[in-house]
């Protein structure tokens, strides 16, 4: 076992929607120390309740709080004993989590649906990100907005999600008005699970801005907007949402003594305000200033860029001051379908042939495809795919389009398909970067981290290709947990020994590959031509609102 006696450390736990992770981080130099992973015991709820079996309807999706305490009280333990590290050697816990995962809990903190009289409606439990079911009152707000001509909606694109935190909000106070009445609070899980360790509940200032509407300067949205929404969701920030904004890398507060005895940790000890779990993979790659997109890439991908000023950029998810780093205005784009695309592929529309022929080889159906799709020079299948299988986040912000692939012939092979819907992520990427830049800000560089750049190069060297730009990649899978941990160390401070800031724990911290994935000239030169067939498609099907994809949408649905 490594010798760490001489050591600080920080813990970051990472929620992620099927399970949570703790990562013990060495804080001099970023490395991890010990993991582990925590299965949700009850996954996610998307067909029944856990209390009675009663059936959910269509998009739902929900969780049980005590698998978030679960993770706590089981990995935390577990590293450290992995470790041999001592507790006192421990300085702070940060803590990132899915968003926006709301919970509606009592003047106790305690979950609603955790307790009898309440476990038995759905609203009461906690709502993951991914909750799609208050689809018709997002498209509600989003039509009041723009009738009264509200200025905080161009900071989110022109467009809200249903999984954000005013559209979930709203669907409580009108399935089941009692339970929004019983509520006290509705809070982030981050948020929750913060002040589960410290007994003190602070809103943090990324999950605030990016899915409940927050402002630094403005605030929230007016009452008035509010009342005319719904008369009973007027004092909604007042009451429900209230609570000091924090910023990124302050205390939240101190562990508590009864939980750290159950973690397996000194009392006392800083406690970082929560993060969403993307965005605290930025500093972790050492992204820290402006002019460097960072793409975390896993189902879907998140891009975030930071500057120095606020802009109104085309199709974001969001723009907040504070948000990613202290002192900066954070920007949020995103791709809606990317690993969980090339998934659906694999599972869907492989032929046995190649299942089998990737058996006998013994690796996976996707490393064989990768290989296979590798041979090929760009352009050479004669496909052009639209990567929309789960709706545009950004920057048309339209979950109601569809995926394409045209082209095919029948010569077409399962490989060629696979590179094209890997060729269409990239393309996708190439808009967002363009909106950015459009919008007046500054794409200098690009940072990849997530589990998709670790296992497939083909991927990235196209990224590199079809952008013209040269990749930095992350050298840990655990990007998340990293930065996490980052923020814990900042909370912590010098005197603890850990950072008096970000930019300094980055330094230390930040985790990336030496070796870059550079663009190859003759590989962009083609892509230069695929992605103007690319545009052509994007804007004939994604901004007609007459197109023969919605057409076909409307029938499906009739």
């Amino acid at each position: 076992m490594t010798d760490f006696s001489h050591k600080r450390f920080a813990i970051g736990i990472d929620y992620g929607t099927q399970s949570g992770r703790a990562v013990l981080v060495d804080l001099s130099n970023g490395h991890e120390a010990a993991v582990h992973v925590t299965p949700y015991r009850h996954g996610v709820l998307d067909e029944t309740l856990p209390s009675t079996g009663s059936k959910l309807e269509l998009d739902w999706a929900l969780q049980h709080p005590n698998d978030y305490l679960e993770v706590l009280r089981t990995s935390v333990p577990a590293v450290m004993q992995a470790s041999g590290v001592a507790p006192s050697q421990v300085i702070g816990i940060g803590i990132d989590f899915t968003a926006c995962t709301m919970l509606p809990i009592d003047e106790q903190l305690r979950p609603l649906c955790l307790q009898d009289e309440w476990k038995e409606r759905p609203h009461a439990w906690v709502k993951l990100w991914k909750h799609h079911a208050a689809q018709e009152e997002a498209t509600e707000i989003n039509q009041l907005a723009e009738e009264r001509g509200e200025k905080w909606l161009r900071r989110y694109g022109g467009r809200l999600s249903s999984e954000w935190m005013l559209a979930k909000s709203l669907q409580i106070l009108r399935e089941d008005p009692e339970i929004y009445a019983e509520a006290d609070r509705f809070v982030e899980a981050a948020d929750w699970i913060v002040a589960q360790l410290t007994g003190e509940l602070r809103r943090n200032s990324c999950t605030a801005g990016y899915k409940a509407l927050w402002h630094k300067s403005e605030g929230y949205p007016q009452p008035s907007f509010l009342r005319q929404l719904h008369p009973g969701l007027a004092d909604l920030y007042a009451t429900k949402l209230r609570g000091e904004v924090s910023p990124l890398g302050s205390r939240a507060g101190s562990l508590l003594p009864e939980i750290a005895e159950q973690l397996g940790l000194c009392p006392g000890i800083a406690v970082a305000v929560g993060i969403i779990d993307a965005h605290a993979a930025v500093p972790a790659v050492g992204v820290v200033s402006p002019g460097k997109m960072v793409m975390v890439m896993g189902t879907s991908t998140c891009h975030m860029l930071l500057s120095e000023e606020e802009q109104e950029v085309e199709g974001i998810c969001g723009v907040v001051e504070d948000g990613i780093v202290p002192g900066l205005f954070g920007y949020e784009a995103g791709q809606a379908a990317v690993g969980d695309m090339f998934a659906w592929f694999v599972d869907e529309s492989v032929p046995a042939y190649i299942t089998e022929e990737a058996r006998e080889q013994g690796v996976s159906v996707h490393e064989l495809l990768e290989a296979k799709a590798a041979r090929q020079q760009p352009g050479e299948h004669g496909l052009l795919a639209l990567d929309w299988h789960n709706g545009n986040r950004s920057p048309l912000v339209d979950a109601e389009l569809s995926g394409m692939l045209l082209g095919m012939t029948l010569n077409t092979k399962p490989e060629d398909m696979y590179r094209a819907l890997l060729e269409a992520t990239a393309f996708g990427t190439r808009t967002i970067v363009e909106a950015f830049r459009s919008g007046g800000l500054r794409v200098d560089e690009l940072y990849a981290c997530g589990g998709l750049p670790k296992r497939n190069k083909l991927l990235m060297q196209i990224y590199a290709d079809v952008s013209g730009m040269e990749i930095t990649l992350s050298d840990t899978e655990l990007t998340p947990a990293i930065g996490s941990a980052m923020f814990a160390a900042v909370a912590a401070g010098a005197e603890a020994g850990g950072y008096s800031s970000l930019q300094e724990a980055a330094r230390h911290m930040a985790r990336v590959q030496q070796e870059t994935v550079k663009p190859i000239a003759a590989n962009v030169e083609i892509y230069e031509q695929m992605y103007a067939c690319y545009k052509e498609m994007h804007d004939l099907f994604g901004k007609r609102t007459d197109s023969v994809m919605k057409q076909m949408r409307r029938i499906r649905h009739q």
